[in-house]
C-alpha cells in the first residue's frame, strides 16, 4: 500500500519498533538496500529491517568511500527506503560528520528523514572501508564523546558504535573501546573486520550481554558465515551491506556490455524485470487507486520478439 495513506504508516516511532524486532527471537537480518528500489524487494523478500551503508551511497553515487559523502546526501536516501519500504531502518552515519555539535546534529537529521538507528565509527577522516588497510583511530575518549553527544541528541534512534580497533589494537583494544562507548551511551557494538570465527566468539564472550552486530561483506576479510552462525557465536544483528549493489552492478555492466555488442537488448529482454513486475512492486495502481482521475493503466503484453 502507498506510503500516502496515513492509515498503513507505523504507529510508533522507527527507533520503537527496531528495538521491538530486537526483543524477538533469532538474529535480525539486514539487508543492504542502496536506494528504494532495492528496499521495495527486500521487503518484499520478507525481510522486517534494511541496512543503508555508507560504501553502497557513495559507490551508487560514483565515488569512493572515503567520507566524501555529505550528511544532507545520506538523509536523501534514508528518506527514500523508509519511505519506500515502510521498515526500519538502520543507516551508517561513517564518523558522525564531524564532533560533538555535528553528531547531534546528525542524529537529528536522520531521525526527521525516518532512520530507526544508526551506527558511528572510531575513524578519522579520510575514513576507509573497514576491511582495508591503513585505518586511522580516533582517540577513544574523542569517540567516546560523539556516542555520549548521539546519546543526548536522540529521542528514540538506537545507537550502534563501531569500532575499527581490532585490526591496529587487537582485540585487547577493540573490548576496551566498546565498554567505553557502551558507558558513554551506546545501545550496541558493531566490532568491525573480524578474520575468523575465534574472533568473532572471542569478542562476543568479552563484551556480554550486550547487542552485537556482524557485518558479512562479501570480498573482504570477513570469511563467510550464515545468519544462523552469527546468531551461534552470539550477534543480534547482520548486514550484508553492499551485496544488492554488487549483484545489480554486476548486471548493469551486462545489459551495458551487450547493447554495445549487439546494438540493442534483444538478448537480455529475459534478465529484465518486466514492466508488469516492475509496476507491481511500486504499487502502481495502488497509487492511481488514490486519485480518481486516473484511469487505471493497462499493462501493454510486450513488444513483438524477433
Amino acid at each position: 500500500m502507498s506510503y500516502l495513506v496515513g492509515a498503513t504508516l507505523a504507529d510508533h516511532p522507527a527507533g520503537v519498533c527496531f528495538r521491538d524486532l530486537l526483543s524477538k527471537p533469532g538474529i535480525l537480518q539486514m539487508p543492504g538496500t542502496h536506494n528504494g528500489m532495492a528496499a521495495l524487494q527486500a521487503r518484499d523478500a520478507g525481510f522486517s529491517a534494511l541496512y543503508l551503508s555508507g560504501a553502497a551511497m557513495t559507490a551508487s553515487m560514483g565515488l569512493p568511500d572515503l567520507g566524501i559523502i555529505t550528511m544532507e546526501e545520506v538523509a536523501f536516501f534514508t528518506r527514500q527506503v523508509s519511505r519506500a519500504s515502510g521498515l526500519p531502518v538502520l543507516v551508517d552515519g561513517d564518523t558522525g560528520y564531524g564532533e560533538a555539535l555535528n553528531v547531534m546534529n546528525m542524529v537529528r537529521t536522520f531521525e526527521d528523514a525516518g532512520a530507526a538507528a544508526v551506527h558511528i565509527e572510531d575513524q578519522l577522516l579520510p575514513k576507509k572501508c573497514g576491511h582495508l588497510n591503513d585505518k586511522k583511530l580516533a582517540d577513544a575518549h574523542d569517540m567516546a564523546a560523539k556516542v555520549a553527544a548521539a546519546a543526548k541528541a536522540r529521542r528514540h534512534l538506537y545507537l550502534i558504535a563501531r569500532t575499527d580497533a581490532a585490526a591496529s589494537e587487537g582485540m585487547d583494544g577493540a573490548v576496551a573501546r566498546a565498554q567505553l562507548y557502551l558507558e558513554a551511551g551506546a545501545d550496541a557494538i558493531f566490532p568491525e573486520a573480524m578474520i575468523s570465527r575465534e574472533m568473532f566468539e572471542e569478542f562476543a564472550r568479552r563484551v556480554p550481554d550486550v547487542p552485537l552486530l556482524a557485518n558479512m561483506t562479501e570480498f573482504g576479510k570477513t570469511p563467510f558465515f550464515t545468519a544462523s552462525e552469527f546468531e551461534a557465536m552470539g550477534y543480534r544483528m547482520v548486514i550484508w551491506p553492499v551485496s544488492s549493489l554488487r549483484v545489480a552492478n554486476k548486471a548493469q555492466q551486462q545489459l551495458f556490455d551487450a547493447i554495445k555488442r549487439d546494438g540493442g537488448t534483444q538478448r537480455m529482454i529475459d534478465r529484465m524485470q518486466t514492466r508488469a513486475e516492475l509496476y507491481a512492486t511500486i504499487g502502481l495502481h495502488d497509487y492511481e487507486a488514490l486519485d480518481t482521475s486516473i484511469v487505471q493503466t493497462i499493462i501493454p503484453q510486450g513488444m513483438p520478439q524477433k
